[in-house]
């Protein structure tokens, strides 16, 4: 099979493009997945002897945590269809099912995380800007293997920021529950740097013993 970052020069750059607008997102502040081990049912049990600030400042985290799973649900989606029907193509598009699976279930329990804590879920936008990976060459749109490479910047980050945005929960019993968020948001970006392996590029699938802002130069792929 032919080495992507070969195949990449073959491909059409002369896509559409699309809307971005709103928000930038910025490295290590993706917090995507910060519910994946916040059941909705052991939040109600463990958050009542929370003060009401506390509870303010958690709903506030888990929150900022729901944008960004709406953005990665919308990214997902929205790169689906600029995907082609090559080998390439399919590949990115497998991985990016399966992760966006999770971010849906993750913003399902989120949404419901927040009201418990009595605060109003954000609600999804129409598009989100992703301008600044782009701009930072970690990714575009223009290609399958780019689409990738935002993918995996974008799963990256949320790592990263997980273990930033979790140590500011003031309920002890929360942090310990969503101690293994970070772990699914590493294994996301994993996912894909597998896929780039299997389809011939010379690259670790995990190449480094941590996830975090000093070696996150490690973990992304420029374009």
């Amino acid at each position: 099979m032919q080495n992507p970052e070969i195949a990449l020069s073959e491909m059409s750059k002369s896509r559409n493009n699309f809307s971005l607008r709103r928000r930038t997102v910025l490295a290590g502040g993706a917090i995507a997945g910060l519910a994946g081990a916040l059941g909705v049912s052991l939040l109600g049990e463990k958050a009542l002897g929370a003060t009401p600030d506390d509870k303010k400042n958690d709903a506030a985290i888990l929150n900022n945590a729901l944008f960004y799973e709406h953005q990665a649900i919308w990214a997902y989606s929205f790169a689906a269809g600029k995907l082609t029907n090559t080998d390439v193509g399919k590949a990115v598009l497998a991985v990016a099912l399966r992760n966006q699976n999770d971010h849906k279930q993750h913003r399902d329990v989120l949404a419901a995380a927040v009201r418990s804590l009595g605060a109003t879920p954000v609600q999804a936008e129409s598009s989100y800007d992703l301008s600044s990976y782009i701009n930072k060459k970690e990714g575009n749109i223009d290609s399958d293997v780019n689409i990738g490479k935002l993918a995996l910047a974008l799963e990256t980050d949320a790592a990263i920021a997980y273990t930033l945005e979790a140590a500011k929960i003031k309920t002890p019993d929360l942090i310990t529950a969503g101690a293994s968020i970070g772990t699914a948001e590493a294994a996301h970006a994993a996912a894909i740097r597998a896929t780039f392996k299997a389809l011939g590029v010379n690259i670790e699938i995990v190449p480094a013993a941590f996830v975090s802002n000093d070696n996150r130069k490690n973990w992304v792929l420029t374009v």
